[in-house]
Parts: structure tokens; sequence; C-alpha cells
């Protein structure tokens, strides 16, 4: 299915580019929200609620203007719900290093996605990975453990906010390459529009039975925080499916690192804080080790067609 939606749809890879760019600049300006949403108190299990509530009015006139609201019905509706419980674990885990680390730390070491997912894509669905992509591997977790400096433990350096910050830093970047991996799963037979849809509803049921336990009244300013984090999910959600509808995805993954350019900026004029030194050393081997993988992954759909019709 989702073939013969990427070629029913218009291939233009300019606005492909430029969604995706949208999509990391919305998503760096979401996390700079994160962040003062924390400052004001509010609980994260609420403000993840919010962000996935605020975020199901937008799908649903997505889904309206493209596949129509027969395209969201499901024969896997367990593979959903077991995609929403990793959705929800790496989303908390990525909003908390969001609240506990300087943004360009965070955002670092979410970069290590690739590096996490092709690991996991050998290890669990047996995909061939050469000596070239390991490789990357490699240097790609240098880089990790450059950012991550564990040999800063020796001197209490896994103590504190920061400490707790990079491993659960850490801990989203390999939940969101775990839920990659669900996805290309539910991909073989659900369209992007529907997995996203089923994410976002399924998650208002464990979300709906927490928030009386944490919600707390808001004054206006409150409001319009949690207001603007569901509207840049939703921003940030549509960029992302519609770059890929309009351009390969070895296209438009490069431009994922532009993520760390505005985390550096936004952490800089929102917040006064730059990256630490380690990150400066970490930061350009994880990128080179994800552009290196993105691009063995186009060299391999361009040498396998079949494989990928199929």
């Amino acid at each position: 299915m989702p073939a013969a939606a990427s070629t029913a749809a218009p291939q233009n890879y300019l606005r492909g580019i430029a969604l995706r760019l949208l999509a990391m600049a919305s998503l760096s300006l979401m996390f700079v929200v994160v962040k003062y949403v924390d400052r004001a108190g509010i609980h994260i299990l609420e403000s993840l609620f919010w962000r996935q509530a605020l975020v199901l009015p937008f799908l649903l006139m997505w889904v309206q203007t493209t596949g129509g609201f027969a395209s969201l019905r499901t024969n896997r509706i367990g593979a959903h719900a077991r995609r929403m419980l990793m959705g929800l674990a790496g989303m908390a885990c990525n909003f908390g290093a969001m609240i506990l680390l300087p943004m360009a730390e965070a955002t670092t070491i979410s970069l290590s996605v690739p590096i996490f997912a092709v690991i996991f894509a050998a290890l669990l669905l047996g995909e061939a990975t050469g000596w070239q992509r390991w490789s990357a591997v490699i240097i790609g977790f240098v880089g990790v453990l450059v950012v991550l400096a564990p040999w800063a433990s020796l001197s209490g350096g896994f103590v504190g906010d920061h400490g707790i910050g990079t491993l659960v830093a850490l801990a989203g970047a390999i939940m969101t390459a775990l839920i990659t991996i669900a996805v290309r799963d539910l991909g073989r037979t659900e369209n992007a529009a529907t997995i996203v849809f089923w994410f976002s509803l399924l998650s208002m049921v464990p979300l709906g039975l927490a928030l009386p336990f944490v919600i707390t009244p808001h004054d206006g300013t409150e409001w319009l925080l949690l207001i603007a984090l569901g509207v840049l999910g939703a921003v940030v959600q549509m960029s992302l499916t519609g770059a890929l509808r309009l351009a390969p995805v070895s296209v438009v993954i490069p431009m994922d690192y532009t993520s760390l350019l505005w985390a550096i900026v936004a952490g800089w004029w929102f917040f006064g804080t730059l990256p630490a030194d380690t990150t400066w050393v970490g930061a350009p081997l994880i990128v080179a080790s994800g552009l290196f993988i993105a691009w063995r992954e186009h060299r391999r759909h361009i040498n396998r067609p079949k494989e990928v019709a199929a």
C-alpha cells in the first residue's frame, strides 16, 4: 500500500525538502515550548495529553482531504496499540531529555536513531548489513559515547539532572529506533495517515486515564503554551509525512540534521545555553554516520528495485 500511495502522489523534490526543513524547524520550536511548559509547572503527562489531543482535529482534516475516512480502517489494531505504547514511551523520553538537557545536546543524542535502527533491523528483522554500514554504526556509536562522556561518571557525571538527562535522551533514541522498526512493519499494510491517526487516537486512552491525577488549573499564558504545543506537533507530523509523499526518503532524511542547527540557535536565543565541548566533538561523528547510513540505504534501493516494489 505505501508504494502505491507514493507512486500516486506527484513527486516534487524541492517541495519535499522544504516540508522536511519546515518539520525540523517546527520540531525545535515545539521543544522550546516543551521547556517553557515544564517551567510553568505542568506535568509531562498532561503536556503529552494536550500534544496528542490537539493534533487529532488537524489529522482528521488531513485524512479527509487525502484518502478519506475509509482509509482509516484497519485489521491490525493490536499492532497499532503496540506502536502506541512504544510511541508514548519514546515521546516521554524525548520530552524529558529536552527538559533536563540543553537543547543542542538532547538533539545530538536523538540524531543517533539511525545508528540504533540499523542494529535493531539486523537483530530483529534479520536484514543483511554489510561492513560499510557496520563501520558507520561504530563511528556513530563512538560519537554517542563522546557526547555522553561515560568516563565522567567516575567523578559523578551521571548524578543530577544533567546525568539523568543523558540517559533519558539515550533511552529516547533507542525507543525511537524500535518505533522505526514497528512503523516499517505496519507500513506493509497501512498508509502513513492511518498509522499516525491510530497512534494519536489510541494514546488518548492511557493519557486520558492519567490526566485526572496530574492536571492543574492554568492561566491564559499556560493554555497558549499548550495550544502551541499541539499545533506545532500537528505541523511536524503532517510536514514529515508530506515530505515523504513528495520525495524519496534518501532525499529528505539528510534534512533532519538541520535540527541540530535549529537546536543550537534556539537554545542560545531562548535559554542562553550552548553545546558542551563533548557535543561539538561527538556531533560530527553522529551526523556523518547517519548521512552515510542514509546514502547506503538509497544505494540498496537502487540496486534492488524488485524488492522495493514488493
